[in-house]
């Protein structure tokens, strides 16, 4: 109740329900831009071969992952194909060379003026993404045997040529910076983060056909049998809210570590100083950064293997491409790679990002320190040493909740559309893009005396160091 008063108050303040209306026009603009076709393309014989090609893949492959990311762009290869991903890329590039590159650190340290120029740097680099793999995608419609070798003779595209290359590059690189411009506006002008927003839309975006997956799976439709018993449904509700529920526990868990300050100043009369703080370190500190990075680093090699592999060879050829459809597969080899992966870059991107040293340096010079811990070199291996701590369990939390997708599928046989939203990127997507909207929303409530979404407390987003 308290919730949906929350939403009442939200359009009684003529600032907060601007914002709100700004958000939701760009947002269907995105979705505009991701239903418009590249010219030039027949997008009929391309839903059939990505079908046929999601089918002998057994779900959860690239062509699945790309789906939901595009929020159904794929299909009909829109010129919105590419969406957010060129400039999210980039951010996450020159995010981890800003740690090992002087000059990149140097303006990350500068304030506004060096956030502009890394964010000018970020532009370029999304416009070089861009066309890099527009190109790539004209590529692959011409010649649709990379989609497997049974696709060869198939024609996807009415004229290919050098026209028809640079017509994809210039549409679909329009396209790209188009809703980089609409994501900044939504940061600027709208409520919550523009590029996560519309990230999180494309995810939900295929949640009608989960839903429609699902009710053909325990009720049947248009003819099609029940393929499951209607028992295993409450227990499958259950269970997906069980998963909600501890992904939201995984995005907004903190450990805090106690500051005491010290410095002292008067003013007016009054003193301050001697304060107790805390600092949050986020359990998930590295969010979905280690499923993207492991996800395509096991489907892209795969597919290169049984590209280039003879599945009927006796010898080395037909054993790399068994080996590449057991790791493309929800199969155990998957799932132990996969695990393995994500817990390396959990620890990697932490590793990167953390900086332990860095934390120490400005308690110290702000008079802060934590209590039993010299300030300094022995703060920062105490908080480097807490952080691995938590990375360890943070890490098997996110690992948990990303397996859980592939074990469904490959023990339940449950379909992909279905599996995808009970964990994985795209449970944490949504829910943490969700946690941190209302958590503005519920700020600006606040700040006018309305009443916040919850009736006790308030809503925490992903804050924390």
């Amino acid at each position: 109740m308290s919730m949906m008063k929350g939403f009442s108050n939200a359009f009684r303040i003529p600032d907060l329900r601007k914002k709100i209306f700004i958000t939701l026009g760009l947002v269907f603009v995105t979705r505009l831009v991701s239903q418009i076709p590249t010219p030039g393309v027949d997008w009929r014989a391309l839903q059939g071969v990505i079908e046929a090609a999601k089918q002998t893949s057994g779900g959860g492959g690239l062509l699945d992952w790309f789906d939901v990311f595009t929020g159904g762009a794929l299909g009909q290869c829109a010129i919105g194909f590419l969406s957010i991903w060129p400039y999210i890329s980039a951010q996450i590039v020159i995010q981890l060379l800003s740690s090992v590159i002087p000059s990149l650190e140097k303006m990350k340290k500068e304030g506004e003026s060096g956030r502009q120029q890394l964010a000018q740097i970020t532009r370029y680099l999304t416009i070089f993404l861009c066309v890099v793999q527009s190109w790539g995608i004209a590529t692959m419609l011409s010649h649709p045997g990379a989609f497997g070798a049974a696709f060869a003779g198939t024609e996807i595209v009415v004229n290919p040529g050098i026209g028809f290359h640079l017509m994809t590059v210039i549409g679909m690189t329009s396209a790209a910076l188009f809703v980089m411009w609409i994501a900044d506006q939504i940061t600027t002008f709208g409520i919550g983060n523009g590029a996560s927003l519309i990230i999180m839309i494309n995810i939900t975006s295929r949640l009608p056909n989960a839903l429609i997956a699902a009710w053909e799976r325990y009720f049947g439709l248009g003819g099609v049998q029940a393929t499951a018993p209607i028992a295993e449904l409450p227990i499958i509700v259950i269970f997906f809210l069980l998963v909600v529920m501890g992904t939201v526990m995984l995005t907004q868990g903190v450990r805090k570590v106690t500051i005491h300050t010290t410095r002292r100043s008067v003013s007016g009369g009054s003193t301050y100083g001697m304060q107790q703080t805390f600092m949050p370190l986020r359990v998930n500190y590295t969010g979905v950064m280690p499923i993207i990075f492991a996800q395509p680093l096991i489907q892209i090699p795969s597919a290169v293997l049984m590209k280039f592999t003879d599945p009927t060879s006796p010898g080395l050829s037909g054993a790399l491409n068994r080996f590449a459809q057991d790791l493309s597969n929800p199969t155990p080899l998957h799932l132990v790679v996969y695990a393995v992966m994500i817990m390396f870059f959990a620890f990697f991107w932490v590793a990167t990002q953390f900086n332990a040293v860095d934390i120490s340096e400005n308690l110290k010079k702000d008079g802060s320190y934590v209590p039993g811990i010299r300030p300094g070199r022995a703060t920062a291996e105490y908080l480097d040493d807490m952080m691995t701590k938590i990375t360890l369990i943070g890490g098997t939390g996110l690992l948990i909740v990303a397996l859980i997708p592939m074990i469904l599928m490959g023990w339940m046989s449950i379909p992909w559309v279905i599996a995808s939203f009970f964990g994985g990127t795209s449970l944490l997507i949504i829910v943490g893009v969700a946690l941190d909207t209302l958590r503005i929303m519920e700020s600006h409530l606040l700040v006018r005396k309305y009443d916040g979404f919850l009736s006790h407390g308030s809503l925490r987003g992903r804050s924390g160091v």
